[in-house]
């Protein structure tokens, strides 16, 4: 039986990240903790746990929702289905690790990369970063938050989800006063390769919020730091 969730990692110390994982369609929290032990071998302080969908398939895995095809307005119709309870997990790891959601960060892969992009439209305090591996809009944000930076990292081959959906992304979020970064990895089809999680790990580290920015230039303090940054 696949479990719930798999814990990657869990300091003995206190926790100073949480990093929260989800899986694509089809697949399982188990095969997705092997991407989150990148994140947990780079953060040491942080808590790592990859989290299961809720609703199994007959061919095996779950997922988070039904993606068969159809129309946008159904397609939309399951995904907001799906995203009280993705939320709720989202609260219930950072109330039991005692992590802000500045010091989150969501981690996705296609349908649960496409969960996350929805989900910081329905709340966009949801979390800090939201790392988007092969993921895109079902339709597009009426507004962003730049409470999450967020990274979309995709293969120029994806043939799942063509390239032009991460760039529309991009667009979009810029486009309604969001903050995010694009990155394209040459060569990859519908995959997480070792450049896609050393490009994500990169910007965990190095990449500076744009709300920093902001806050500099308004004279303001940041009240809640996001500590993903600091390392």
């Amino acid at each position: 039986m696949v479990p719930e969730y798999v814990i990657v990692q869990s300091p003995p110390g206190p926790v100073a990240q949480l990093f929260l994982l989800f899986h694509r369609s089809g697949d399982n929290p188990v095969s997705m903790s092997e991407i989150g032990m990148w994140f947990a071998r780079d953060f040491p302080q942080a808590k790592v746990v990859s989290v299961g969908s809720p609703h199994p398939l007959a061919i095996g895995g779950s997922e988070w929702y039904s993606d068969q095809q159809g129309s946008l307005t159904l397609q939309q119709k399951n995904i907001d289905n799906a995203l009280s309870g993705f939320i709720r997990k989202v609260e219930e790891w950072q109330a039991e690790s005692g992590v802000s959601s500045a010091a989150t960060a969501l981690i996705g892969f296609s349908q649960g990369a496409t969960l996350i992009l929805e989900a910081l439209k329905h709340s966009p305090d949801l979390a800090g970063r939201a790392v988007i591996f092969s993921g895109r809009y079902n339709t597009p944000p009426e507004t962003s938050s730049c409470h999450t930076t967020i990274h979309l990292i995709h293969g120029d081959e994806d043939e799942v989800i063509p390239l032009q959906h991460a760039q529309q992304a991009e667009e979009w979020i810029v486009s309604t006063g969001g903050d995010v970064t694009l990155d394209l990895v040459e060569g990859l089809p519908h995959a997480i390769s070792e450049r896609s999680l050393q490009l994500a790990l990169h910007h965990l580290k190095y990449t500076i919020p744009k709300r920093y920015f902001d806050e500099a230039l308004s004279g303001s303090t940041p009240e809640d730091k996001d500590v993903i940054t600091l390392i």
